[in-house]
């Protein structure tokens, strides 16, 4: 397990610039794998006995010039690539997007804000203050035994203020199209793939997102998801009447739940 675990961190030695660098990350990610709680920077210093004096260097670590987070991310897709029994559908790798709200206490901290939560829980508050997460991984094994490895997270709201901040790259887009693109860049490592998402990103926007990139890109993703019952589409326009400046945009509208009811000959189970 232990040499399995050192081919994979060797992989990630070119993403930095200096050995120093190179080491910490190797000594934070063992640290992460191994700490027995979750209180920040002291629980890797703790659980790996390593001395007091350790902990400024290890925060200097983060705000480091010698390493850029979206290589580290490039290599960790190349590396799941590598070494992962990846599933496939056909010739398609499988990716899993979702959305995640954390509640956090303090209302300062960057990229806390007040969100409301879909979800039906009863237990679940209404409003929280929090982070909005997006996240995604790839499955791997077979269709008896899946597992999904994480292959990026990140937080895709309330960064508007980070804007302003010298050097920062915060994306102006909502939710779903900022998952869209994720997930579409990890697909130009692994190659055509299939996005399982939840209805909540079946938007016209993310749509759009997604047959820009599949024109402009070398790959092809496809979105699996569940139509909402609201969904409907139009018919087209008709000429345009006597009397009115412009022709009509749209026709008449069709829910498609219904249409597919009245159809449900023409489809098959799967």
């Amino acid at each position: 397990m232990l040499n399995y675990v050192e081919n994979i961190l060797c992989h990630f030695e070119t993403c930095f610039s200096r050995k120093a660098a190179f080491r910490w990350f190797v000594s934070i990610t063992i640290g992460l794998m191994l700490r027995s709680d979750k209180l920040g920077v002291t629980s890797i210093i703790r659980d790996l006995a390593l001395h007091p004096g350790c902990y400024d260097s290890m925060l200097h670590f983060f705000r480091a010039s010698s390493w850029s987070l979206e290589g580290i991310r490039k290599r960790w897709f190349s590396a799941v690539k590598q070494h992962a029994p990846l599933y496939k559908e056909g010739n398609l790798h499988v990716l899993v997007g979702d959305g995640v709200k954390q509640s956090k206490e303090g209302r300062r901290m960057p990229g806390v804000k007040k969100l409301f939560q879909e979800s039906e829980n009863s237990v679940k508050p209404e409003y929280i203050h929090g982070h909005m997460f997006g996240g995604f991984g790839i499955l791997a094994g077979s269709a008896r035994n899946w597992a999904c490895i994480p292959l990026s997270i990140r937080l895709h709201d309330g960064l508007q203020a980070a804007r302003e901040w010298q050097g920062a790259s915060v994306s102006a887009a909502s939710h779903v199209v900022q998952m869209v693109e994720d997930a579409y860049h990890a697909a130009s490592t692994f190659g055509d793939s299939l996005l399982l998402l939840d209805r909540y990103f079946l938007t016209v926007p993310a749509l759009e997102k997604l047959k820009e990139l599949n024109d402009s890109g070398s790959v092809r993703m496809e979105v699996v998801t569940k139509a909402k019952r609201s969904c409907t589409a139009y018919q087209k326009p008709g000429p345009r009447r006597p009397g009115r400046r412009r022709p009509p945009k749209k026709g008449a509208a069709v829910h498609l739940k219904e249409l597919f009811c009245s159809h449900k000959g023409q489809f098959q189970e799967a």
